[in-house]
């Protein structure tokens, strides 16, 4: 069993719980939609897909196939009972991401946090070439990812949403991002995201074949544009979306 399917297993139900955490509706989920712009009719493969939070969301916003993918067995065991309980039409596989060959084409490929796992500019460019693959001709890659261009040396605490970020300073490529992600009911889990220069993502998204890349977001729901809770979030952006297209 991998390092990575390891903890991901052990802390499934936990990482699921922390789904209902306000920073994933207002800022996380709002910054991929936005980004979309729309699901409707489209195929979608969703990688590191977790217990399918997000592959059900994006076939209730109308995708004709919504297909999750991820590492994990707990959390693909999560998302297969909630798609028995709730059937929607949501299909789930167990796969390693870096290795697995996708033989199907679709409208989009989404990744929440899948990138931030690359070690090194390799591995990145492995992630970028499936995604490539995946796509139609005119197909769009979108997610959202630990903020690389961000400065631990002057960042905040952002406790009071929920979660921590720990990290060397000055940052190396490879260095991990340690999260320490506390829920509601006072539980807390950690796992490690690493760090790649904003110049790698740039270089691997050309390697793997796109024609065009860019860091989007965050954004703030517009519901909380008063809400002075979120200043801190949205000025040091410990997350950020991105978008890349495959040429028609």
């Amino acid at each position: 069993m991998s390092q990575e399917r390891k903890v991901y297993d052990e802390i499934a139900d936990a990482y699921k719980s922390s789904k209902t955490l306000s920073f994933r509706k207002y800022i996380e989920e709002y910054t991929l939609f936005k980004i979309a712009g729309s699901f409707y009719n489209s195929e979608v493969l969703d990688l590191a897909c977790g217990e399918g939070f997000y592959t059900r969301k994006i076939k209730r916003a109308g995708a004709k196939i919504a297909l999750g993918i991820d590492i994990s067995t707990e959390m693909i065991r999560l998302a297969k009972e909630q798609e028995k309980e709730f059937p929607i039409g949501c299909s789930y596989l167990i796969e390693d991401v870096s290795k697995i060959e996708i033989k199907n084409q679709f409208d989009s490929v989404t990744a929440m946090y899948l990138l931030n796992y690359a070690k090194s500019k390799e591995s990145l460019l492995l992630f970028c070439k499936v995604a490539f693959n995946a796509l139609r001709p005119g197909g769009v890659f979108i997610g959202v990812n630990d903020n690389v261009a961000s400065d631990p040396s002057v960042t905040p605490s952002f406790k009071k949403y929920g979660f921590t970020k720990q990290s060397t300073t000055p940052q190396k490529e490879g260095d991990p991002v340690k999260y320490t992600i506390t829920n509601e009911d006072g539980t807390e889990f950690t796992f490690d995201n690493y760090f790649l220069k904003p110049s790698t993502y740039e270089w691997a998204f050309k390697q793997a074949g796109f024609s065009t890349f860019s860091w989007e977001g965050p954004y703030l729901h517009p519901d909380q544009k008063e809400n002075a809770f979120w200043n801190d979030f949205i000025i040091y952006s410990p997350i950020i979306g991105f978008k890349a297209t495959k040429l028609m």
